[in-house]
């Protein structure tokens, strides 16, 4: 028997939550186990109902999603989160990334994808919804972002040349543009884009988007 994936929703509209907790049920691993109309008890509620994934709305009365991630960073994280929300400003993007939600979607593209969300979220990878991923990636600095190692990357994990190139990852630059653009041989990025992987721990490009999101290497 397969477990059940837990999922708490927190949304300031009873209808909405109802919509989405009717579509979960048509998927035989979720189970909805909970739901908060204001902000001020989602922590306590998904530690009592042992949660594994909160589906989370910004706009929520007496604390908002933004004070709520802050809280579970605070206190430890008790779940996952996904956001759903009508906002696709790249400045909550940031910070409710920054602060540990797993996934981002917005509520125009909520009944096309948050089944792959939270599936992917699941599997401990990041999800975001193809219009929030568009803009991320239009926002990323093109040209030169001014960018010494101390600044984007603190610990020094990464190099100039490697920050360069999740930088055009981020852009979705293929090995060949990368190799054509930084004159260097595609073995020569693929060796690169490889080191960056392991060094982050990514998964995925959504992964290094991420990472490029905690350091800056996108504009707000």
């Amino acid at each position: 028997m397969l477990k059940k994936i837990r999922i708490h929703l927190a949304d300031d509209h009873q209808i909405l939550i109802d919509g989405i907790r009717t579509l979960l049920h048509t998927i035989p691993v979720f189970e909805v186990v909970g739901f908060s109309l204001n902000g001020s008890s989602i922590f306590n509620e998904v530690t009592d109902n042992k949660s594994d994934i909160l589906i989370l709305d910004i706009n929520m009365p007496e604390k908002d999603g933004i004070e709520v991630i802050k809280e579970f960073s605070e206190k430890g994280f008790p779940c996952k989160v996904i956001i759903l929300s009508s906002h696709d400003d790249l400045r909550i993007i940031k910070e409710v990334m920054k602060l540990g939600a797993s996934g981002y979607l917005t509520k125009k593209c909520a009944g096309d994808n948050i089944v792959e969300a939270i599936q992917t979220v699941s599997r401990g990878e990041e999800y975001f919804c193809k219009s929030v991923r568009e803009k991320i990636f239009s926002t990323v600095t093109k040209d030169n972002p001014k960018l010494n190692r101390q600044e984007s990357n603190p610990n020094s994990i990464l190099t100039e040349r490697e920050l360069e190139i999740i930088t055009l990852i981020s852009l979705e630059y293929s090995g060949k543009e990368i190799s054509d653009r930084l004159f260097i041989s595609t073995n020569t990025v693929e060796t690169h884009r490889k080191n960056i992987m392991k060094k982050l721990d990514a998964k995925n490009s959504i992964s290094l988007v991420k990472y490029a999101l905690r350091n800056n290497l996108v504009k707000s």
